[in-house]
């Protein structure tokens, strides 16, 4: 059966691009929660943004699965905030019998918030699709995330 690799970090440290990589690397699907929950609202999700995450997380989930199931490696950029959300996706891709690796992207803080002004000009310019990236955001990211310790199964890139 095929390798599902979940990615984990916070907005802005480079996971889509890390995505990208390993899609062409490995010749593997790739199922990004931001790229649907844009596609199908844009910015437009207001207090439904967290309900239509987790909704959009738990399908790439099941699709994960059924790529695997033929024989296709998935990477899922999805970001696994929390220790609580990385041990669910463990124990959901062990029920199914699939093999998973989470890989940690983490950059230094004042990379990060240079990273979110780049990222903020071009939503601004309409050069990407992704997530314009405020102060209130920035600082809900930091507030809500929870770094891989040592002794969880992640591979740090």
């Amino acid at each position: 059966m095929a390798k599902i690799i979940s990615l984990c970090g916070l907005i802005c440290t480079g996971k889509s691009t890390y995505a990208q990589r390993l899609r062409k690397e490995m010749k593997a699907a790739l199922l990004s929660v931001d790229e649907i929950t844009l596609a199908l609202f844009h910015e437009d999700m207001g207090d439904m943004h967290d309900v239509y995450v987790e909704r959009a997380e738990k399908y790439v989930y099941r699709k994960a699965v059924e790529l695997a199931e033929t024989g296709i490696d998935t990477i899922l950029d999805i970001g696994l905030w929390t220790k609580a959300e990385r041990d669910e996706a463990r124990a959901y891709f062990a029920q199914n019998g699939v093999e998973f690796e989470i890989h940690y992207i983490s950059v230094p803080r004042d990379e990060w918030f240079s990273r979110i002004a780049q990222r903020n000009a071009a939503v601004k310019a309409g050069a990407c699709e992704a997530y314009f990236v405020d102060g209130g955001l920035a600082e809900k990211c930091l507030a809500l995330f929870e770094a891989p310790q040592e002794d969880e199964e992640v591979k740090w890139i």
